[in-house]
């Protein structure tokens, strides 16, 4: 989970497909090459004019998250080669300065002239936005970085760029300035290897962050590690070094893909297995050329966990691979229960729901041709794809249970336990809802509302505590800020069943407050958001420990219960003071300590000795201006968005901090102790 700033821009932020070519029906001639990829399989199709008037178009944004979004675009590269069984290795090293080295063992980017170009194929690929061979069918079959922009966009957003390729026994290079080449392609020696090298410094001119987070890095390429298993991925971080000299390095390999990915999430999240191994699916569809991976496994928990991708791309919004799963999942199951009368027992109705909770499953599809859509393009189109996986996942899903009748009723029990816990937290939703109704407005009697009633004008304070909520109240633009106070540390879904969850007052509150109910045509477990009443929602905390926990806890509730709010942007946290540095009648706030240094040497030459310091250690030590003037006015404050960039991950870490197992967590603390502060 990473953090971006929509307003006052500060600096913060907070993971078994087959690579062999059995699946791709590739043709090579007598030398080993591949027929057809040379340098006329490069198609253009536009130019780069745009990108660097307009990156957040092409990237996402020029933060965290677009600034991490160049090294995904090259390693794309390398990764395409892998899924058409060329490239086994790829090193991707931070270096000095905070440029970016990526290497590869494929098969090297054609440098030969490109005929309607009329220069080096190289560099229309390094120079022309979408030009490249996976927009050639006989090229690669599929592709992840379709759903990018193309090393190009690196390059027009880099202030410098040089890549190095190996080919036909030659090496050559080029270099660029903002996208533009310094010279022609270049040949520079000899070379008994293949492969393409692109080493980039990111243009400090464009990009509000200028450091690479080696953790969120870490994240997607151990995610590509498993989505692609045979691959070894190296990350060196050659900004700091271990204990013995050595730089500080990664490497991610996997044997047993998406099967070892779905049993590492469970173990993370401490999550008790309840069969032997997972349930894999595999299977390629000829007729489409559409490839089927999928590991799932039922564990004890209470939620559904699916991380489901296309082409290595992570469709967070789902689509229609992941509803042919659940029409698989939902069919097949009821039907095994019915025919051996499982369960007559449940004494309730059993629903689709019923039958995913505690499961955790990964699948991973790779389709030719996909078609995206949804509000940030990571759903998934492509109708005849939910055809596929029904058909592919019921077949083996139907061996399985007549294979080991053992772990089926284990999972039908599951199911009939899931039915009956549903039950009790309908009951309790609908106590929430039928408060609603009953007291007019059903809202909570401690938030104080705004007058307002346009959502997308509105926004809605969660504060810690009363003291501090009456003082927001005070502060607060009455017309469209929204306060609700919070009573002390609210309830730990992670570890409560969801009847707990509904039943708890201050949940009950948010729901309440938010205006949105459970439940939707497609989902019955969805949030529905029509009637969203806020499209803010900002989490107002103490800036100590207790406040960063309080935090934490709220952040799991919305990450489980609420995920369609994060998804949509609408979910945020305030940044309160940390100081107030004053020298007569001039004062200044400051939000860290590397800050509070910079006002100090404004104000008073660096000399904190002729300055008063207050340090702000709750939001009540604020009077109702100063909260206002910091942290809830619009022109002055800084509110961090939340965003999801792998579900994988957050997950993870959502289950190792909040979860019942302490060593993990603990491991967790000490191997980011640099970066805490610690209040005495």
């Amino acid at each position: 989970m990473v953090y971006r700033k929509p307003e006052k821009k500060l600096k913060k932020d907070l993971i078994e497909i087959h690579t062999e070519t059995k699946n791709m029906s590739v043709e090579k001639d007598e030398l080993g090459q591949t027929i057809g990829y040379g340098a006329d399989s490069i198609q253009v199709l536009e130019g780069l004019e745009a990108v660097r008037k307009r990156p957040a178009m092409y990237i996402g944004d020029i933060s965290v998250k677009g600034l991490h979004h160049l090294v995904y675009e090259v390693v794309d590269n390398s990764i395409d080669e892998a899924l058409a069984g060329y490239c086994k290795n790829i090193t991707v090293r931070i270096l000095e300065g905070n440029s970016i080295s990526v290497e590869d063992d494929g098969r090297g980017i054609p440098t030969a002239m490109h005929t309607k170009e009329k220069r080096s194929a190289l560099e229309v690929v390094m120079t022309v936005l979408h030009a490249g061979g996976k927009f050639d069918k006989d090229t690669y079959k599929v592709s992840g970085g379709l759903h990018g922009v193309g090393v190009s966009c690196v390059n027009a957003l880099s202030k410098y760029l040089l890549v190095t390729v190996n080919r036909d026994g030659k090496r050559y290079e080029q270099e660029y300035s903002c996208g533009a080449p310094k010279y022609p392609v270049r040949e520079i020696g000899d070379s008994n290897t293949t492969g393409t090298k692109v080493v980039f410094t990111p243009d400090d001119s464009i990009f509000t962050v200028k450091e690479y987070n080696r953790e969120i890095l870490a994240a997607r390429l151990r995610e590509l590690s498993f989505l692609n298993r045979g691959i070894t991925i190296h990350l060196i971080d050659e900004r700091e070094k271990e204990d013995d000299g050595t730089f500080l390095s990664e490497t991610f390999h996997s044997e047993g893909g998406i099967s070892e990915f779905v049993v590492m999430l469970d173990n993370i999240g401490k999550r008790q297995p309840l069969l032997s191994a997972p349930i894999y699916v595999e299977e390629l569809d000829k007729d489409s050329n559409v490839s089927v991976e999928l590991a799932m496994m039922y564990n004890n928990s209470y939620s559904e966990n699916i991380f489901s991708y296309v082409n290595n791309i992570n469709t967070i919004e789902g689509g229609t691979h992941v509803s042919g799963f659940r029409r698989a999942i939902t069919r097949v199951f009821k039907s095994y229960g019915d025919k051996n009368k499982m369960f007559e027992k449940a004494k309730v109705d059993i629903t689709g729901d019923d039958f995913r909770e505690g499961l955790s499953v990964v699948i991973s599809v790779k389709v030719p041709e996909p078609q995206f859509e949804g509000q940030t393009k990571t759903k998934l189109g492509n109708s005849d794809v939910m055809g596929i996986v029904d058909s592919a996942v019921s077949k083996v899903i139907d061996a399985y249970l007549e294979e080991h009748p053992k772990e089926a009723k284990v999972i039908i029990d599951k199911v009939i336990l899931a039915a009956q816990a549903r039950h009790a937290a309908r009951k309790a939703r609908e106590l929430v809802q039928r408060k609603n109704v009953l007291t007019g407005s059903g809202l909570p009697g401690k938030l104080a509302d705004c007058s307002d009633n346009d959502p997308t004008l509105c926004e809605l304070y969660l504060v810690e505590g009363d003291s501090a909520g009456g003082t927001a109240k005070q502060g607060r633009n009455r017309q469209y800020q929204a306060i609700l106070p919070l009573r002390g540390k609210i309830l730990n879904v992670e570890k409560a069943m969801p009847h707990k969850v509904f039943e708890n007052e201050e949940i009950r509150n948010i729901y309440t407050g938010l205006g949105v109910t459970i439940g939707t045509p497609d989902d019955a477990k969805a949030l529905n958001t029509t009637k969203l009443r806020y499209h803010k929602l900002i989490i107002m905390t103490d800036a100590d420990v207790d406040g960063s926990h309080i935090s934490t806890l709220i952040l799991t509730f919305l990450y489980r219960y609420m995920k369609e709010l994060v998804e949509q942007g609408y979910v945020y946290i305030a940044q309160p003071p940390l100081y107030l540095v004053k020298r007569g009648k001039e004062q200044a706030y400051a939000f860290d300590d590397a800050e509070r240094k910079l006002v100090i040497d404004r104000i008073a030459g660096g000399k904190e000795d002729s300055v008063h310091i207050q340090r702000y250690k709750g939001l009540g030590e604020m009077n109702a201006e100063q909260l206002w003037e910091t942290t809830m006015n619009p022109d002055t404050r800084t509110l961090k968005q939340v965003t999801i960039d792998s579900a994988a991950e957050a997950d993870r870490i959502f289950s190792m901090l909040m979860g019942e197992e302490v060593p993990p967590r603990r491991e967790f603390i000490e191997k980011h102790a640099k970066y805490a502060k610690i209040d005495v």
